[in-house]
């Protein structure tokens, strides 16, 4: 039987026992079924996991004894940062989850000019909220231990002046450059990706006049929630660990 991987929010440090909360307890009490004495595989978001057993379960919380520790790190050696416009629905929500499995190091949210997604205040916060458990779960699910970076939405220009642009790229699908026109190897990577209807011709010009190189993944023209995935994946096959 699969034994199953547990996000704790608390960090873990040095203690032979951790206690978390009524999440879990139900995740693992009711959902999983699991009870006092079956394994877990406990991770803090900072790297490597632990063994560990539960040895108490109520509706509240969930005890555990910990076990081993093992500094597994399943990341790549390509730091890759995606930066996407706000887009509706369960397109970003998407985008987030796959984007965690194909070991992003870092998420920034953007908001641009055909961004129609409006968020603020207590909404924002809750939405925020939301956008880490999905990417907690996909590192549950991935058996990543370290959590990558979600950032605050921010605007575009804000992103642009303050990211490192020695190797970032912005995704246009009427740029003659392709991948393997870019023969030096990385080691660190930045993604700009447009919202429905993409970025306008200004941000491209912006993104240009920025240091960002032009990159098109092909003649057709990607979906919001395509284009980061497929773009991701090419890189990791060229830079990173999905080729090795």
């Amino acid at each position: 039987m699969r034994i199953p991987r547990v996000y704790s929010s608390i960090a873990i440090g040095q203690s032979s026992h951790l206690e978390l909360g009524a999440n879990v307890a139900h995740y693992l009490g009711k959902v999983l079924r699991m009870a006092v004495g079956r394994p877990v595989i406990l991770f803090d978001g900072t790297g490597g996991e632990y063994q560990a057993e539960i040895t108490g379960l109520s509706k509240s919380s969930i005890q555990f004894t910990l076990g081993e520790f093992s500094p597994e790190s399943r990341e790549s050696p390509l730091a890759l940062e995606l930066a996407i416009g706000l887009s509706r629905g369960e397109r970003f929500e998407w985008v987030l989850q796959k984007a965690t499995e194909l070991g992003v190091s870092r998420i920034v949210p953007l908001l641009t000019e055909r961004v129609e997604v409006k968020l603020s205040g207590e909404r924002l916060a809750k939405k925020r909220e939301h956008w880490q458990q999905i990417v907690v779960s996909a590192c549950e699910q991935c058996q990543r231990t370290l959590l990558p970076q979600l950032s605050e939405p921010q605007p575009l220009a804000t992103w642009l002046a303050e990211t490192d642009t020695a190797w970032a790229f912005v995704l246009h699908h009427r740029a003659p450059e392709r991948l393997q026109d870019y023969t030096t190897s990385p080691t660190r990577v930045a993604l700009l990706v447009g919202p429905e209807g993409g970025l306008s011709e200004g941000e491209i010009e912006q993104a240009l006049n920025a240091g960002l190189k032009p990159l098109a993944l092909g003649p057709r023209v990607l979906r919001t929630e395509t284009a980061p995935i497929a773009a991701l994946s090419v890189l990791q096959y060229q830079w990173g660990d999905l080729s090795r």
